[in-house]
């Protein structure tokens, strides 16, 4: 019988490296260049690209298995939209987060109309179920839509003024996602802005415990508790301290007779673009 394949096959740095970029570049406000730094200060040598290219290839992975593990959401849905710039052309995304403020899911589209709120709906109702209530603003686009979905046509609809501020639930969710675009300057690429905040979401919220409500003692507590179930969701047994150690003489000694055009990703050297033939990547 064929063993399965480890999720970080084919890389040579350790699992819990990887891991620790990815987690850091979703959970704060880090560029990747920061994130280059802080792994440079611990004795991991990689560039920025590669950072990119782990982000890019287990952040969606990893914020599924965040989602597959979270309490069943809410009975409520709070709905609200906001505009977003993208390389010049303004864009909405749709949020629906629940009564306790986890996020369902998210949207990008050009229009808010009726057709774009029954997109949205049903993008929700994939991952969720069928609500009890579902709050909104007075935008009557959300109405029109719901009324042409039987799932929703007996739920309870909530209009509430944007002026007054009875949406804050979902209102105040767009706050993480405003204060990335000014870090990252504006979004640009919808695909790309949508594969983000898709990511963005779920892994910020897994470690954003509401710290005011929580003495210090329990609040590590249970943050050490999230820090074992990131582990446990991306295939992690090493801590990210041991996982430095143990990467930090490879990473120093194999950078010393090599030139790279392109990000190094761990692949075989017949993949990477100029490297030197004396060089040997281990997988």
């Amino acid at each position: 019988m064929k063993k399965s394949k480890s999720l970080y096959h084919g890389h040579r740095f350790p699992a819990a490296v990887i891991s620790c970029a990815v987690r850091w570049y979703f959970r704060f406000q880090l560029s990747l260049r920061d994130i280059e730094e802080l792994l440079l200060e611990r004795g991991v040598t990689v560039t920025y690209e590669t950072i990119r290219c782990w982000c890019d290839k287990f952040g969606k992975g990893f914020a599924h298995r965040v989602k597959a593990s979270r309490r069943k959401p809410g009975s409520t849905w709070h709905l609200d939209e906001m505009f977003v710039t993208l390389s010049g052309e303004p864009y909405l995304m749709w949020r629906a987060v629940d009564e306790h403020g986890a996020e369902l899911d998210i949207l990008l589209q050009k229009r808010r109309d009726k057709a774009a709120a029954k997109r949205f709906f049903k993008r929700v109702l994939r991952s969720s179920p069928v609500p009890r209530k579902i709050v909104t603003d007075q935008l009557r686009s959300y109405p029109a839509a719901k009324a042409e979905i039987p799932e929703l046509a007996n739920v309870k609809h909530v209009f509430v003024k944007a002026a007054a501020r009875l949406n804050n639930r979902a209102e105040n969710s767009h706050q993480p996602t405003r204060e990335r675009e000014r870090r990252m300057r504006g979004f640009r690429d919808p695909k790309r802005t949508q594969k983000f905040l898709s990511c963005f979401g779920p892994i910020r919220q897994h470690f954003a415990l509401k710290r005011h409500l929580l003495g210090a003692s329990l609040y590590r507590k249970q943050l050490t508790a999230r820090f074992a179930a990131w582990r446990e969701f991306t295939n992690v047994t090493q801590t990210p301290s041991v996982a430095f150690c143990a990467a930090a003489p490879y990473a120093s000694s194999s950078t010393k007779s090599r030139k790279l055009t392109a990000p190094d990703r761990g692949l075989p050297s017949s993949t990477m673009c100029t490297v030197k033939r004396s060089m040997h990547v281990a997988l």
